[in-house]
């Protein structure tokens, strides 16, 4: 089992529960945290620019990626959404084998386990 940490900001808190909360009752994420704001500096159609946002570190497994991916962009009110994902190299057993309980691959139509 492959296991993915996905990194995803949004503008702002409400958004930030709204998009956890969907996430994880669609088990496309076995977690979601909701970090405090940052402040963000990029360049965006020329300008730089300068903004407050709402970090999230999302839970998944490369099964569960792509069905998740996609529900980000439908959810997400930024035109070109930040969503990176790295992959989770080690982890406690027990915590990967929840994670992979959690998720619903959307290919398979089962747990990603």
């Amino acid at each position: 089992m492959n296991y993915l940490m996905v990194f995803c900001n949004v503008p702002e808190e409400t958004t930030a529960k709204h998009i956890a909360h969907i996430l994880v009752q669609e088990q496309l994420a076995a977690c979601v945290n909701i970090l405090p704001a940052c402040r963000s500096v990029y360049i965006w159609e020329g300008l730089l620019e300068e903004s407050s946002e709402i970090p999230l570190l999302i839970k998944t497994t490369q099964a569960g990626y792509a069905a998740l991916q996609q529900r980000l962009l439908e959810l997400h009110p930024y035109d070109v959404p930040e969503i990176v994902a790295v992959p989770v190299t080690q982890g406690l057993p027990a915590y990967l084998t929840w994670v992979s309980q959690a998720v619903v691959s959307r290919d398979a139509g089962q747990v990603a386990g």
